[in-house]
C-alpha cells in the first residue's frame, strides 16, 4: 500500500513504526535528536514520513551528508578558562543564542496543525532565527506577527514578478534576510513521494502561491507526486545570476545563497555582494550523487575568505548535534541550518517538541564547547578538524 513503506536509502527499517506509540513521550523524555526521530515516526502516517525523511533517486546523498560528519574528528585545547562558556554568537551581524538557524521546510501543517506559527515561535523562544518557505503553510505576515527573528527562503517562480513581490512581501512583513535557494531548477525525483502518489490533503495548502486545495498539489496523479508536478508548474528553471542581481535590487534585507557546493559559486556570489551563502545540497533532496555538505565546506570557506567580501557560511544537510554544529565551526561554517530535526520535532509535540530539539542542540553544544577547550563558537573556529576515511 502507499505509505507504508519505511526502509532507508540502504534498506534498512526506519526507526518507528505508524502509530506505535499511544502515549507520545514529553520533551523531557527526549534525550537527544533520534529519540525526537523515532517519536516523529512513530505517530506520523508513512505516506507524510516519507515526505518528511526522504531523499532523491537512490538516496546516496542523503545517507552521505550524515556519514560524512561521523568522519569529523576535532582535537580539543585544554588549558583554557571555560567557566564562562556559552553558545552567543552572531548571525548577519545580529545576536543569536546558538549559531543555528531554523531551515525552510515546505508544508509543515502536514505533520502538527500549528505548523510554521509552532516552529516560528519555539524558534523566538530559543533565540535562534527561523527560516519561512515559500511554500510554507502559512502566511509570513503570521509568522513575524509572533515576533522573534524570521528569514524568508524564496524559490525562483516562472512569473519573474511574482518571484520579486515575494521578496518585498518579506520584507515589508519584518523578515531579516531574504534565503533564495539556488539548487531547485525543478525538483528532484523523490522515488519514496513517487511510489506513494503523494498529493497534499485539502487543508494544507502553498499560503504564498495563492493556490487552492484544486492546484496540481492536491491532485493524486497514476505516474507519480503530485507535489513535484506542482513545484514544476510554479519554479523556473530559468534562475541566473542576473536574477540574484534583481532580488538585491529590490531589498534592502541581506540576501542568502542557499545550494551552494563549488568553491567557484561561492566567490562569485561574495564578489556580487551575497550576505551569506548556505553549503548545502537540499538535504539530499535534489541530484542524487551531490557531494555531501559537510565535505564541501571547509573548500567554500577558504574561497569566500579569499574574496576579502563580508560573506558568512553557514551549511546544511545532516546536522543531529551539538557536536555537529561544533564541527561545522571548526571546518569553517560560522553557523549551521537544520530541517529535518525541527520538524520531527513539532510532529512528535508541536511548538514543546521543536523547542525540546533546539534546548538539545544548545545542551549538546555548550557541552561541546567546553570539553574541546572554547568558551564560546567563536573559539570552534580555531580548532584542527581531521576527516578520517
Amino acid at each position: 500500500m502507499p505509505g507504508t513503506d519505511r526502509s532507508g536509502p540502504g534498506g534498512e527499517p526506519v526507526p518507528g513504526t505508524p502509530g506505535a506509540l499511544e502515549t507520545p513521550p514529553g520533551p523531557r523524555e527526549l534525550r537527544d535528536l533520534d529519540d525526537v526521530e523515532r517519536a516523529a515516526a512513530a505517530v506520523l502516517p508513512g505516506a507524510v514520513w516519507d515526505f518528511v525523511a526522504g531523499g532523491s533517486g537512490r538516496e546516496l546523498t542523503l545517507a552521505a551528508n550524515r556519514a560524512a560528519f561521523d568522519r569529523v574528528f576535532v582535537t580539543p585545547r585544554v588549558l583554557r578558562d571555560v567557566s564562562g562558556c556559552t553558545t552567543d554568537t552572531t548571525l548577519l551581524g545580529r545576536p543569536a543564542r546558538l549559531p543555528v538557524v531554523v531551515a525552510p521546510v515546505a508544508y509543515q501543517r502536514l505533520v502538527h496543525p500549528d505548523g510554521e506559527l509552532a516552529t516560528g515561535r519555539a524558534a523566538r523562544d530559543a533565540g535562534v532565527p527561523f527560516t519561512v518557505a515559500t511554500l510554507s503553510s502559512v502566511p509570513v505576515e503570521e509568522v513575524t506577527a509572533a515576533g522573534g527573528r524570521v528569514w524568508f527562503q524564496l524559490y525562483w517562480l516562472r512569473e519573474r514578478g511574482r518571484s520579486l513581490d515575494l521578496a518585498r512581501r518579506a520584507e515589508d512583513a519584518g523578515c531579516e534576510a531574504l534565503v533564495l535557494t539556488v539548487d531547485v531548477p525543478w525538483m528532484g525525483r523523490r522515488l519514496r513521494d513517487v511510489r506513494n502518489r503523494f498529493a497534499l490533503p485539502g487543508h494544507v495548502r502553498a499560503a504564498h502561491l495563492d493556490f487552492g486545495a484544486s492546484s496540481a498539489a492536491h491532485r493524486t496523479t497514476g505516474g507519480g507526486s503530485a507535489v513535484a508536478a506542482h513545484t514544476a508548474e510554479a519554479f523556473s528553471p530559468g534562475l541566473s545570476w542576473a536574477d540574484v542581481e534583481a532580488v538585491r535590487s529590490v531589498t534592502r534585507l541581506p540576501v542568502v545563497l542557499k545550494g551552494i557546493l563549488a568553491p567557484e559559486d561561492a566567490v562569485r556570489a561574495a564578489r556580487l555582494g551575497v550576505d551569506a551563502v548556505v553549503v548545502s545540497n537540499h538535504g539530499g533532496r535534489q541530484l542524487d550523487g551531490a557531494l555531501p555538505a559537510v565535505e564541501a565546506l571547509p573548500a567554500v570557506a577558504e574561497a569566500v575568505g579569499t574574496v576579502g567580501e563580508s560573506c558568512e557560511v553557514l551549511v546544511d544537510g545532516g546536522v543531529r548535534s551539538g557536536t555537529d554544529v561544533l564541527k561545522a565551526l571548526a571546518l569553517g561554517a560560522s553557523g549551521v541550518m537544520v530541517g529535518r530535526p525541527p520538524v520531527w520535532g513539532l510532529a512528535a509535540g508541536g511548538r514543546s517538541g521543536v523547542r525540546r530539539v533546539l534546548d538539545l542542540l544548545a545542551e549538546e553544544l555548550r557541552d561541546a564547547l567546553g570539553l574541546a577547550g572554547c568558551a564560546s563558537p567563536a573559539g570552534a573556529r580555531e580548532l584542527r578538524a581531521v576527516r578520517l576515511p
